[in-house]
Order: structure tokens, then C-alpha cells, then sequence
């Protein structure tokens, strides 16, 4: 059996691979970041036992709480092998803010945890920098969080992240889709890229085609692969929530695992059946690769993948043009994808051999 060796002056936390004193220094490297995404309500100071927030500073007065928590999948794993640390926080605070909006709810706080083998101060900084950078995009502030040092948990350079939310909507304001009537149209709200669901296949692919990731991708020569496949998530809360608080939106999906398929029949009541056209939007460059590279069934590419729509929102047949335009005018591309049909409960994407689709319909239903 081999022997170990034992420390002359006795055993330190540094000697079994933990460094308070790293750890220490990231907290003074990323408090200038936390401060930055103050907002009324939270002063985003960190170094305290837990973070507080007053939702009546934020203007509340009689609000609901809504919590979400996320993370950023096996995308980490692209980050982690090629050097893309800087958006994967983005990704985070995306998938929990978004996943706030569609209920309605104005996104406040965010906390995250960093979980490492060995700290690199460098690597996390440019983690939380782009945690800032997230929470600054959808308007909630960074108020604490947990970083995580544990040998032998991951190994070499990995790294995990998690992500909370909380969030507050006016109790009157909750969306829970109860509005929907059949004959509400449905507009899509263009995603990013992939987002953060789908990785596994995206790598899966990555490794049997023998991708070249750090060269031009084949769809853009101005754009490398990896940058294609790493953008971050777009978070849609800076432009729906002026809508939502003028009451001109009845319910949003937010398009994340289980693709349009499984994520729009979520916000519709009973009765109510969302019919989406393959055919209304371009399917864009790089999803239409990733269908060519594995040769994926549109069935599948609608329920793995957003398929270039990361928001689906459900709006009355007299609001759309008014919503549509002002989601134009805060930026976002969007393209009316379809309506909402009498019928069991459910979604079907429907498609000739002109779209990106082919030719067929995909359908889910979601029972009661």
C-alpha cells in the first residue's frame, strides 16, 4: 500500500485542496459586478449570511412571489473544453428569468452557486461577470451566493452552476392562461441560437461528425462554430414585461427541453389546442445544421430543440398587430407562428415539404 505523506505542521483545509484565501479573493472580484445590478429594493451587497430584498421599495403592493431555479446543462461541458466561460452565466440567469415572465413576474433577485474541484479564480470571475451581465439584462439583482470548492467531486477543470430566482407579480397580474380562448394567435419571439437545452445531442453530433469546432462554421464562414453553437440565451423580460403589465398578453411559453411540442400546451387551459405552422418562420442556418448533421426527424427537431423560437406568446386576434409591433420596437424579431384552436388540450406543428419541417404533423397532448 502505498504511503501518504503527513504535514509536519499539521493537516490545513489547503492541504486537501480547499483555499479559503482563493475563495476570499473571488468574493472581493465580483462584488464591483454584484454591485452593478442594483436595483430599487436590493443594494446588492455580498458577504453577509443571506441576501434580503424589500418588494415594497421595488413598488409592490400586494404581490406574489414566484421562484424558479435552473441550470445550464451539459453546455458547460463546450464551455469548459473550449475556453467560453464568459456567456454561460448569461445562460443561467436566462433559463430562471425566463422561466419567471411567462407567469407573469417581474424577475428581483437572483443567487447562484459555483460548484468546482479546484477554484480558478479567473475562470469563475468570468463566470459571475457574465451572471452580472445576465441579471443586468433582465432587470433583477445579484444579491449572494455560493462558491463551492470540493475535491475529488469534479474533475480537472470542471465546474457546475446553478441558478435562483425570485420574482414578484402583482396578485390581479398573475398569467396563468385562463384567458385563452380559441381563436388567439400565436407570435413567436426568435431565440438566440440553441439556448441551453439540447447539448447532449448537439455534443453526441459534435463527436461523430468529427466537427471542427474552433474553424468557420459550414453555414456562416464569418462566424466559428463554437461561437455559433455558445451564444447565450436571449432573456425576454425587458420586453414583455410592459406588455404584461398592460394586460395585452393572455399567456407565454417559454421554449426550453421538450421544444414547442411540450412547452406551449403548458400555459393553455382545457379546450384549447395551439396549431403552429413550420412554414411561418425561415428555420434558421444553424438549427437547419444541425437537422442536416443528424439527420433528425422533424418530430424530434420540434421536441428537442427550440427550433428558432425561444418565446411564444398568446395574444387576442385585436392585440396582435399593437404587441407584435411593440416587441418589434424593443428588439425582438418576431413572426406570427399560429392560433389557438378549439380541441383537446395540446400542440401540433404542421408542415409541407417547403419548410423546414417537411411534410407531416407532430402532435403532443397534455392531459388535465
Amino acid at each position: 500500500m502505498a504511503e501518504t505523506s503527513t504535514p509536519a505542521s499539521g493537516y490545513t483545509y489547503a492541504d486537501a485542496g480547499v483555499s479559503i484565501a482563493a475563495g476570499n479573493a473571488l468574493v472581493r472580484a465580483i462584488a464591483p459586478l454584484a454591485r452593478a445590478t442594483r436595483r430599487p429594493g436590493a443594494d446588492a451587497e455580498l458577504g453577509g449570511f443571506g441576501g434580503v430584498f424589500d418588494p415594497r421599495a421595488a413598488g409592490f403592493i400586494d404581490p406574489l412571489l414566484v421562484a424558479a431555479n435552473d441550470g445550464v446543462g451539459t453546455k458547460l461541458k463546450l464551455a469548459i473544453e473550449h475556453d467560453r466561460h464568459d456567456g454561460v452565466g448569461i445562460d443561467l440567469v436566462a433559463m430562471c428569468a425566463n422561466d419567471l415572465i411567462v407567469q407573469g413576474a417581474e424577475p428581483l433577485f437572483f443567487l447562484d452557486y459555483y460548484a468546482s474541484g479546484r477554484l480558478d479564480e479567473a475562470v469563475a470571475t468570468r463566470v459571475v461577470a457574465g451572471i452580472a451581465e445576465g441579471c443586468r439584462q433582465a432587470g433583477c439583482a445579484l444579491i449572494g451566493g455560493e462558491t463551492a470548492e470540493m475535491p475529488g467531486m469534479y474533475a480537472g477543470a470542471d465546474y457546475d452552476l446553478a441558478g435562483f430566482c425570485v420574482g414578484a407579480v402583482e396578485r390581479e397580474q398573475l398569467l396563468t392562461g385562463a384567458a385563452i380562448r380559441p381563436g388567439d394567435v400565436l407570435l413567436g419571439l426568435a431565440s438566440s441560437g440553441v439556448h441551453s437545452n439540447g447539448f447532449s445531442l448537439v455534443r453526441r453530433l459534435a463527436a461523430d461528425r468529427g466537427w471542427k469546432l474552433a474553424r468557420p462554421a459550414l453555414f456562416d464562414p464569418e462566424l466559428l462554430l463554437i461561437d455559433a453553437l455558445m451564444a447565450p440565451t436571449r432573456i425576454y423580460v425587458r420586453s414583455l414585461l410592459p406588455l404584461l403589465k398592460g394586460g395585452h398578453i393572455r399567456g407565454l411559453a417559454h421554449i426550453t427541453g421538450g421544444g414547442l411540442l411540450e412547452n406551449v400546451p403548458r400555459v393553455l387551459p382545457e379546450g384549447c389546442r395551439a396549431v403552429i405552422g413550420a412554414g411561418a418562420w425561415e428555420q434558421s442556418r444553424l438549427m437547419a445544421f444541425l437537422q442536416a448533421q443528424g439527420r433528425i426527424e422533424p418530430e424530434e427537431m420540434a421536441r428537442t430543440f427550440n427550433c428558432g423560437i425561444g418565446m411564444v406568446a398568446v395574444v387576442a386576434p385585436d392585440e396582435t398587430d399593437g404587441v407584435a409591433a411593440a416587441l418589434t420596437a424593443a428588439g425582438e424579431t418576431v413572426f406570427r407562428i399560429g392560433a389557438v384552436e378549439a380541441g383537446q388540450r395540446g400542440c401540433s406543428v404542421t408542415g409541407g415539404v417547403e419548410d423546414w419541417s417537411a411534410r407531416g404533423e407532430w402532435t403532443a397532448t397534455h392531459d388535465a
